[in-house]
């Protein structure tokens, strides 16, 4: 790919390093997923049951994003004997018990109203160990392209914004989380949510935002299109093409997330948007929203559908890392990025290395770096039946190209 740029100037050298608030402060790793729906919207389990799921497989934070709405105030389901939903709400109720199920029983019927945010997070928050974190899927279009934008620790309901094309239509719902942000004072991102889903959205779409910092590089539902097709580009190859345009204009690093935007949480296959797929792991020095967006901001975090890393660490000359291995599985590390030459910016592999630990040497004519870490274990119950274990390094600067 080459990319050209007509003038540039050089802008200061930045150290980004994944471990840096490790310096006189304690940080931990911690592992969530930011997609997940419920009852609430369109997903088929309660948000008890979803939240027992996470916890128990070793997560400690969770935003359930149910599209346009959050679980605050009355809602009843209604679930018909005999069909499948009756057995998952035989399951909540076994799990949880009739002093804490509300419900209603006919012959053949029953009506079940949903517990709010408020009410379940008091049975899994923990100090330190869980976290349950509000948000919402503002759920938009243009012309029948779906454009979806996460509201992550959202305070209050945000109205789908709308707009004029799908660039608008995003940027729309970024400022009105943004401006919720500055009214509240409360710590909250946008996030751009699967790009390829109905082919909605493409880099030069995502080149005009103001203000987006994250988007979905991974996303386990399948019907999202992660690797594009013979004609569009896969969510990876247009997280390079932003990246560049954003740091050749003035705009801060876009970084990339892994997340479930799990639905189907009763039957498991390559079908289905099951829990488990994608998710970050951020370091931070609490299991707090502020401590978590803070880091994520400044990038200290990985996105991971399988593989964990040890260390992430950046010493202003060469970006290493450090694999946390799992037995019997090997590691293959590429370090991909762009770089400067003359008034051109090649994208590509710079680096690549086995083993569990890897680093690369920047040269200083890099726009930017970011690695990719993929293992030789299939993953198990992947979207795709060939996806391998895979975790990606945010991008790394160095160096500002900036046009005049």
């Amino acid at each position: 790919m080459l990319v050209k740029i007509a003038t540039f100037v050089f802008g200061t050298v930045l150290a980004l390093t994944l471990d840096s608030p490790a310096k006189g402060q304690d940080v931990e790793w911690y592992k969530g997923n930011l997609h997940t729906h419920s009852l609430w919207s369109d997903g088929n389990d309660y948000p008890e049951m979803i939240m027992k799921w996470y916890k128990d497989h070793g997560y400690d934070f969770v935003a359930l994003s149910d599209h346009n709405i959050l679980a605050g105030g009355k809602k009843w389901i209604s679930v018909q004997g005999g069909s499948a939903a009756e057995q998952t709400f035989q399951d909540y109720l076994a799990t949880f018990g009739k002093k804490w199920v509300t419900y209603e029983e006919t012959d053949s019927l029953y009506r079940v109203q949903l517990k709010t945010l408020k009410e379940y997070r008091t049975l899994f928050e923990e100090p330190g160990d869980f976290l349950v974190i509000k948000s919402e899927e503002i759920t938009d279009g243009y012309k029948e392209k779906p454009i979806h934008v996460n509201a992550t620790n959202v305070q209050e309901f945000i109205e789908p914004q709308g707009g004029h094309s799908v660039a608008d239509v995003m940027q729309n719902n970024i400022d009105a989380v943004l401006e919720q942000r500055k009214e509240t004072g409360e710590p909250m991102f946008p996030h751009i949510n699967h790009p390829n889903f109905g082919w909605a959205i493409t880099a030069a779409d995502l080149k005009r935002l103001e203000g987006e910092r994250f988007f979905e590089v991974y996303n386990g539902h399948p019907l999202v299109h992660n690797q594009g097709d013979s004609l569009r580009s896969g969510t990876e190859t247009m997280w390079d093409q932003v990246n560049t345009y954003y740091l050749t204009h003035r705009k801060p690093v876009l970084y990339g997330l892994a997340v479930d935007d799990a639905h189907h949480y009763r039957q498991f296959d390559s079908t289905k948007a099951n829990p488990g797929r994608g998710w970050i792991q951020v370091q931070s020095r609490s299991l707090s929203p502020d401590s978590l967006i803070a880091a994520m901001e400044r990038g200290d975090f990985y996105a991971s559908t399988g593989v964990r890393l040890k260390q992430v660490h950046f010493d202003g000359q060469r970006l290493s890392i450090e694999i946390d291995q799992e037995e019997g599985v090997m590691y293959t590390t590429e370090f991909i990025g762009v770089q400067e030459s003359g008034e051109e910016y090649h994208a590509g592999v710079l680096k690549r290395s086995t083993g569990t630990s890897a680093f690369y040497p920047f040269t200083g004519d890099e726009l930017f770096v970011r690695a990719k870490i993929t293992s030789d274990k299939h993953k198990q119950n992947g979207y795709a039946s060939d996806e391998f274990e895979v975790a990606w390094v945010q991008p790394v600067v160095i160096k500002k190209h900036l046009t005049n």
